[in-house]
C-alpha cells in the first residue's frame, strides 16, 4: 500500500499584507521601497504547511478561511521565496493556480518577529528534508554494498594465546615480576602450610662480643644511706679491681691519676 502523506502546519501568522510588484528590470534584487507599502492590495492570514517534502505558503481570508493564493516551495532558499534587499520584513513569493500559471507577489509583516518565525519555519523544514535524503541514500548504498561474511567455515578453528596461562588444566599461572631487580615469592603449594625458617643459633663471636655488666654487691650490715651521711667515719676502701683484661668497665682511678700536676686526695666517698 502506498504511504499516505499528511499535511502538517509549520507556522501561522494572523496578519500579512500582499502587494502587486513591478516586474524585475535587471538582475539586482527586489526592493520593498519600490512598492506602495502604505496601500497593500490585500490583507489576510498566512499559513505555512508541509506535505511530504514540499512546503506550501497559503494566503487565506481571516474570517472565512477561504484560500486566496498558494505558493508551493520545493527548496529554500530558491526562486519560490526571495528576500528583498532593503528590509527583513518583506518577501517575494511565486504563487501558482490549479492550471499551473504562476505570478510573483510581495508579502510583508508588520511585526519583525513574525517575519523571523516565517523564515525559520521554512529553514527547519528543508533542513529536515536534507537529512531524510541523506539517510535514505546511505541505506540504499548499504543494501547494494556486498555484505561481509564473518561466519566460521566448516572445520575452521581459531587459537587464542593468553599470556601467563599454562596449557594444562588446573595449572597455576607463573607470577610476573613487578620490576627489574625486585624479588617475587612463589605462591604456596595447594593444601600446604608455609614453614617458618628456623632461627640460627648464636655464634661464638656474638657471645664473645656480648657485654654483661658486673653485678652490684649489696651489704647486709651497712646501709648505703649511712655511708653517704656519716662523713666523719672513714669508709673502707674497696678492693682493687682485677687485671685490665677482666675488668670490662676500665680502671677509673688510674685514669684520674694520669692527669699531671694533680696530687691524689683521699676522700670518704666510695669509688665506683
Amino acid at each position: 500500500a502506498a504511504e499516505v502523506e499528511y499535511e502538517s502546519v509549520l507556522c501561522v501568522k494572523p496578519d500579512v499584507n500582499v502587494y502587486r510588484i513591478p516586474p524585475r528590470a535587471s538582475n539586482r534584487g527586489y526592493r520593498a521601497s519600490d512598492w506602495k507599502l502604505d496601500h497593500p492590495d490585500w490583507t489576510g492570514r498566512l499559513r505555512v504547511t508541509s506535505k511530504g517534502k514540499t512546503a506550501y505558503i497559503k494566503l487565506e481570508d481571516k474570517v472565512s478561511g477561504e484560500l486566496f493564493a498558494q505558493a508551493p516551495i520545493d527548496q529554500y532558499p530558491g526562486i519560490a521565496v526571495e528576500t528583498v534587499t532593503d528590509s527583513s520584513r518583506y518577501f517575494v513569493i511565486r504563487i501558482q493556480d490549479e492550471t499551473g500559471r504562476s505570478a510573483f507577489i510581495g508579502i510583508g509583516f508588520t511585526d519583525r518577529g513574525d517575519a523571523f518565525d516565517f523564515n525559520v519555519s521554512l529553514q527547519d523544514h528543508f533542513k529536515w528534508v536534507k537529512q531524510e535524503t541523506e539517510i535514505s541514500k546511505e541505506s540504499q548504498e548499504a543494501d547494494t554494498r556486498p555484505k561481509l561474511d564473518l561466519r566460521f567455515k566448516e572445520g575452521q578453528t581459531i587459537k587464542l594465546n593468553i599470556g601467563n596461562m599454562t596449557t594444562k588444566k588446573g595449572g597455576a599461572a607463573k607470577p610476573r615480576a613487578s620490576g627489574s631487580g625486585s624479588l617475587s615469592l612463589l605462591p604456596p603449594p595447594p593444601g600446604g602450610k608455609i614453614a617458618v625458617p628456623p632461627i640460627p643459633p648464636p655464634s661464638s663471636t656474638a657471645i664473645a662480643n656480648h657485654v654483661t655488666p658486673p653485678p652490684v654487691l649489696k651489704s647486709s650490715n651497712t646501709n648505703s644511706a649511712d655511708v653517704l651521711l656519716d662523713l666523719d667515719a672513714p669508709a673502707s676502701a674497696p678492693k682493687a679491681p682485677a687485671s685490665g683484661t677482666t675488668d670490662l668497665w676500665g680502671d677509673f682511678s688510674t685514669a684520674s691519676s694520669a692527669v699531671p700536676n694533680q696530687a691524689p686526695q683521699q676522700s670518704s666517698w666510695v669509688q665506683f
